[in-house]
């Protein structure tokens, strides 16, 4: 299969880390990157931004996978410049996410609230993420 590049939406990491389901589709993701499937596309903001959202005290989250999630992405994800676009947000601290998706060509913002983006083929929910995975694998 054809490796995807894909920017991971913290709430995408934050909803897999809660999910108790195994064929969550956010869960899902999480697996496709660890299988070099998917390969995650980073930058220093939005590597700060994991780990401040990760280590906040109402998720709970365990210190020892956040920290390997935070090293999986630091070691595996591939850092890239954001290419600036004029897009107008709803909140001003995703713009980083999809601005390092277009440095990549047929990359994906692969997000939970698609609604706070530019409405374009590339920005998909995890749902649509599996869904595309799916057919690439038919298609081998």
């Amino acid at each position: 299969m054809t490796k995807i590049y894909a920017v991971i939406d913290t709430n995408v990491i934050v909803s897999a880390l809660y999910s108790h389901k195994t064929n969550a589709a956010t869960i899902l993701v999480l697996n496709y990157l660890t299988q070099g499937v998917l390969q995650p596309l980073v930058n220093n903001e939005i590597l700060a931004e994991y780990k401040e959202v990760l280590f906040r005290k109402k998720f709970n989250f365990s210190p020892k996978i956040v920290m390997e999630w935070l090293q999986f992405f630091e070691t595996y994800g591939i850092s890239t410049e954001r290419t600036t676009t004029a897009e107008k947000f709803i909140d001003e601290k995703d713009i980083v996410f999809y601005e390092v998706t277009l440095s990549v060509e047929d990359s994906f913002l692969i997000t939970g609230n698609k609604k706070h983006f530019p409405q374009t083929p590339h920005v998909v929910s995890p749902a649509e993420m599996i869904a595309i995975l799916t057919l690439l694998k038919k298609d081998r």
